[in-house]
């Protein structure tokens, strides 16, 4: 089983890929440790001031003008946490989960929440015995914390509502018994700590980033095929021309088509052809892909920022004072998600305009819509125009959700973030490119069968035509080619046509 520390080293989305690949066990360094136990030694002193402390003394957003005596500071944290439990949908999926209780040790550990560290002790157990709370996936705005979301993970903390503990779903409190775990009891400002903070948003961002990666790197490697198997020019690809340019996503794609494309005959065998450009879909790779990678790279600091940051409201600094701030709001977050959002949109758009490409055949080399009987067969018509509709789709998808907000919390959130919703979204952007990406590779795949099966592939794409033909049954014309999509896109999703290539090509 994987294990990580929850310490004041800075990580990276990737340190993450632990959390979805299954049960996770996790400790506190001393120094977090430390920390923790600091930061409340220095909130019990400022508690003792009777000052006024938003959330702890006094109601919630609009109402944090009703002080609460200290007799029921302990149920306002309870009630806090049961009012917010309220969003809706399916689910979080368990990776998700994991993500989100353990960037809110992470916060825990910078020693600014105040928090017990029974708290932080109680998060841990949950993890280690991998109970998680059943989370639903909307309801937050992205500010003030993700805090419908996160009101249902305190809600199983306190024992009070479902968790998935051994594939299934059961009463939190059940689970907690039945492993002699006591439920957490919430001292003053615990309950708002538990659901103040970017944790839900930051755990989306983290996923897409992780499938991002690889998506990028596969849209490179269909790309290349594409290009082989249209008889498009390699020349293009050359380093010495993009070195002209300045954008290093740009030189890495150009570096990644050429070396794939090494040795290929196919692409030998028309140097003297005399055409003089190749449509922007083919010649532009670099150029669409670099831009998407580099808006890739670039939101993905923002996203590591974020996981190494403080997220949480009020703040207890060092000095003992007891702050308010909007550590809580993912602007950074979702405005990340909204760039990535368009990047990843145009990858999809120009494998799109690829596989048009071949819709209309190349004369001398394969029939109009890849058909070995023109007329008689429609060939992989229809997978284009799905391919189509998936791209338009992703267009409607790409809008920007940080430049909406609805004022909530009667005006006192009267500007949010919308950062889980940027992250939804882009999911299902990044789940239909892979849909795309799998047509392009069927369709080019199916180019190179009737074309130039007498020929070689290059270095790399010799490998993918190899597993196509253990994939696809080109030779049988008209079918249904809905398994064969599904059996591409799972081959790209799941990061095995990365690896089938990265076994003799390093991909950048």
């Amino acid at each position: 089983m994987n294990t990580a520390i929850i310490g004041l080293t800075p990580i990276s989305f990737i340190d993450f890929k632990i959390f979805f690949n299954g049960p996770v066990v996790v400790s506190l360094s001393s120094e977090a440790r430390d920390n923790i136990l600091r930061s409340h030694s220095l909130f019990l002193e400022k508690l003792k001031t009777k000052e006024i402390i938003y959330g702890v003394n006094t109601g919630f957003g609009k109402l944090s003008n009703v002080l609460i005596d200290e007799n029921n500071q302990k149920q306002l944290q309870k009630n806090l946490v049961r009012s917010h439990a309220s969003g809706s949908g399916v689910p979080f999926e368990h990776g998700i989960v994991r993500t989100i209780l353990y960037l809110k040790l992470l916060t825990y550990a910078k020693g600014y929440s105040g928090v017990r560290l029974d708290v932080a002790e109680k998060i841990i157990e949950f993890i280690n015995n991998d109970i998680l709370p059943v989370i639903p996936e909307k309801g937050s705005v992205g500010a003030s914390g993700d805090l419908a979301p996160m009101g249902h993970m305190a809600l199983a903390l306190i024992g009070e509502s479902n968790v998935y503990y051994k594939n299934k779903i059961c009463k939190s409190i059940d689970v907690l018994n039945s492993l002699n775990i006591k439920p957490l009891e919430l001292f003053p400002k615990e309950g708002l700590s538990l659901i103040n903070g970017t944790q839900v948003s930051t755990a989306i961002a983290i996923k897409t980033l992780l499938e991002g990666q690889s998506l990028i790197k596969s849209s490179d490697i269909v790309g290349g095929l594409s290009v082989e198997n249209s008889f498009s020019s390699v020349q293009v690809f050359q380093k010495e021309i993009h070195e002209a340019k300045m954008h290093p996503g740009q030189r890495e794609s150009a570096k990644n088509i050429f070396s794939l494309l090494e040795n290929s005959e196919i692409v030998n065998s028309h140097n003297d052809c005399g055409k003089v450009q190749d449509p922007y879909s083919f010649r532009c790779i670099p150029h669409v892909h670099g831009a998407s990678r580099d808006t890739f790279y670039n939101a993905s600091k923002i996203i590591n920022n974020e996981i190494n940051s403080v997220s949480d409201n009020p703040l207890v600094m060092k000095d003992g004072s007891v702050v308010s701030s909007g550590h809580f709001h993912a602007e950074h977050v979702a405005q990340a998600l909204d760039s990535i959002s368009i990047a990843f949109c145009e990858l999809g758009a120009i494998s799109e305009r690829r596989t048009h490409f071949f819709m209309k055949g190349v004369e001398g080399r394969f029939p109009p819509f890849v058909t070995k009987n023109p007329g008689l067969e429609s060939g992989y018509m229809i997978a284009h125009v799905t391919a189509t509709a998936l791209a338009s789709e992703n267009k409607t998808l790409a809008h920007p959700a940080s430049v909406d907000s609805i004022n909530s919390s009667a005006g006192q959130e009267d500007l949010v973030s919308m950062a889980p919703w940027a992250g939804l979204k882009l999911l299902q952007i990044q789940d239909n490119i892979a849909t795309i990406l799998a047509i392009e590779l069927l369709v080019s795949g199916a180019a190179n069968f009737i074309g130039c099966s007498n020929m070689k592939s290059g270095k790399g794409t010799k490998k993918v035509i190899k597993s196509l033909s253990d994939k696809c049954y080109f030779n049988d014309g008209d079918r249904s080619l809905s398994n064969e999509i599904k059996t591409l896109k799972d081959y790209i999703k799941s990061g095995n046509l990365l690896s089938t290539i990265e076994q003799n090509i390093t991909m950048e």
